[in-house]
Order: C-alpha cells, then structure tokens, then sequence
C-alpha cells in the first residue's frame, strides 16, 4: 500500500531540454518504446518534453537522486492516478507506459515516496490519426472483462465490509478478527483501481508507519492494531469503534459507487498486474502489510489472484504478438500459485510469523521470477 496525498500545490519543474530548438526530447524505454527521459532527483524532476501525441505515451524515469523515489502521471484534477512507477532506487530506471486521451494530465516525482511530489503539467495532443488506444476486438473484450471483475470485487467487498463493521461495532473481535483478512483479500485484487483513487486510499487502506504528521489515521489498518492489540495499547472504546467501522463502511460505499463508472484500456491492465507484483514484492513477502494481524499471505494471494486476471484478460492479444512471453508469464503465475499453496491451512494461510526466513526468501524468488516478464506485459499490448 502507499500513500497519496493531494492538494492544490504544484511545484515547479525544470524542463532542462524541452524548450531546446531540435533538440531530441525522448530516449528508448527498456522495452523498445521510444520514452519522454524523466530525472529525478531529491529536489527537481526533469522531463526533456512537457508534451506528448495522444495515444500510447512513455517514460523512461531515473533516479539521479540519493533516495528511493516514484513517478506518477494524473489527471488534470491532480488526484486520479493515470500510471505511476513505485519503488526507484537511486541511479536506477524504470519506464513508465499508459495510454492518454487528449487533455491536461500532471506529471509528479515523489523523492522519499511521499508528500505531495514535484508536479507539473503535461499536454497530450490530439495527434488527429484517432489511434488513442488498441482498436481490436481483444481489446475491447479484455477490456470489458476486466470492467466487469472489477464491479464484482468491489460489490463483494462492500457487502463483506458491512458484516465484518458490525461485529467489529458489536465487540465480537473473535469474528472481526476471522473476517478481517478474507475481506480485504476483495480490496487487495483490486488496488491499483483502488488506488487510482488518491483521496479514499489514505482513508481507506494507511498504514501507520505512512502517516504525515498530524494526519488522521482511519481505515483497515487502524482497526487491525485495535484488534491485535500491542502492549501497552489502550483500546479504543465503543464509540470510537463505531465512528471507526462506519467510515470504513462510508468509504467503501463510495469506492463502490466510483468503479461503477469506470472504464480500462489495455495498458491499465498490463500496468495494473505490474503494480500488484510491486505490493507483493515491497509489502507483503516481507511482512510489512499486516503488521499485528500477520495476516499478509492472503494479501498476497490477493495480488497474485488480480495481477492474474488481469493478464489472462491480455492474454489473447500477447499471444497474436508474443507467445513466448504468453507462456513465459503463465508459467512464472502457476510457479508463483504452487510455492503460496505451501502455506495454505483450511479455506486461509498460516499466519506469516511462521515463515522461515529461508520460505520468505524462495517466495521473494518466485515473486522476483514473475516481476520480470510481467513487466514487459505492457510494452507488448500497446504495440
């Protein structure tokens, strides 16, 4: 999980090569994509072009700083999350590739993966040659596939919140606990929408260690140290469960609502499989998640179950364009569902406290085996 927070702020952004006469304004992505280069250091964030033709739009983002950083592209209302690349460390690169309509998007690098960013505008132009997004049938079908598990997640989800908010208002934690982990798997499968959603994220899903000073803390994550409580924690009373429980439900609601409306393009799947890979592999294979509930290998699953779909939903267009990579991938995804079937007990998993640290190291691998093609997933749908 991460954090995002907005506001109205936009900090400036030097664009160093842009306003260059002739100047060559991309690099080549690691994929092949001909890519806008992105700088990112612990101060500035250097695109060398503030524009780019409708259509399938690349980053190609270094960390030229001394801390772990991300690259974000909004909409133009600086809160819905178009794509983003998590987890730079310094002098390394990673390429960022989305499909963009024409319009006014806001580019962000995040030194320290926090805070606001550094944010500028971005123009897409309409290029006039009606190419915005892959044209076939196994577009739109994969598409709308993924448009339809993405209702039925969230409407699941809802329904599972409500129960388990009122047994949680009740005081019956032996239930709350056991229903904890199984109903935020329906919100782990879906995180990246989720997520796309800056102002219900933080509400919904903030871990403490992510909190800004003075931030209020709500959400799963505040109602699981309550109910695994640490020593020395004073619990917190009924009515603050109450408030607690029917925000969670409240936020839900809305999260529900807003994915109703939704629609996807091609490269919102394959970036959207890559950054569940990123949760499993920054989060939950090392157990930072779910820190009092160890509840993090149905998280896991979670992730692997959406990152799945997504990718089979693709699948038929990888296969017309690269079937090695279409086997490759479905290969990594069976290695991956065999090594966490190791630590499933009855309809669950053991708690991750059990986990050796040689089993947390050989899941990290299968995880680590399965990022590195699914990164390329992209790249080969918006050919």
């Amino acid at each position: 999980m991460k954090t995002v927070l907005m506001s109205a702020t936009t900090l400036s952004l030097g664009l160093a090569l842009a306003g260059c006469s002739g100047a060559d304004t991309t690099a080549e992505s690691a994929d092949g994509v001909a890519a806008i280069a992105v700088s990112s250091t612990d101060t500035e964030c250097q695109l060398t072009a503030d524009e780019s033709p409708a259509g399938v739009v690349a980053f190609s983002v270094r960390n030229d700083g001394s801390q772990v950083t991300e690259f974000y592209l909004y909409a133009q209302d600086g809160q819905r999350i178009i794509g983003e690349v998590e987890n730079i460390g310094p002098g390394l690169t990673r390429d960022l590739i989305v499909t963009a309509a024409p319009g006014t998007y806001e580019t962000a690098c995040k030194p320290g993966m926090a805070g606001d960013g550094i944010r500028a505008p971005f123009e897409v132009i309409d290029s006039g040659d009606g190419s915005v997004a892959a044209q076939d049938i196994d577009a739109e079908t994969a598409t709308a596939a993924y448009a339809t598990y993405v209702r039925s997640q969230a409407k699941e989800l809802l329904a599972r919140t409500k129960a388990f908010a009122q047994v949680y208002k009740d005081g019956d934690d032996d239930a709350a606990r056991a229903s904890y982990a199984p109903t935020r798997m329906y919100w782990e499968a879906i995180e990246p929408v989720a997520e796309s959603f800056g102002d219900l994220d933080p509400k919904l899903d903030l871990r403490e260690a992510d909190l800004e000073p003075g931030q209020r803390w709500t959400g799963w994550h505040r109602i699981e140290k309550d109910l695994w409580s640490p020593k020395r924690y004073e619990s917190l009373t009924r009515s603050q469960r109450e408030k607690l429980a029917d925000q969670l439900v409240k936020d839900t609601e809305t999260l529900e609502r807003r994915v109703v409306k939704l629609s996807y393009t091609p490269d919102q799947l394959g970036n959207g499989a890559k950054e569940l890979l990123d949760e499993v592999a920054t989060g939950k294979v090392t157990g930072e998640e779910e820190i009092w509930s160890h509840t993090d290998l149905y998280d896991f699953q979670a992730n692997v179950d959406g990152a799945r779909i997504a990718f089979e939903a693709l699948e038929p267009i990888v296969q017309k364009r690269d079937s090695q990579l279409a086997e490759q991938l479905t290969e990594r995804f069976d290695d991956i569902q065999q090594e966490l079937a190791k630590y499933r007990q009855g309809d669950g998993f053991v708690s991750y406290a059990e986990l050796t640290p040689q089993q947390v190291r050989t899941l990290a691998r299968a995880v680590d085996a399965l990022s590195e093609p699914l990164s390329k997933l992209t790249a080969v749908v918006v050919q």
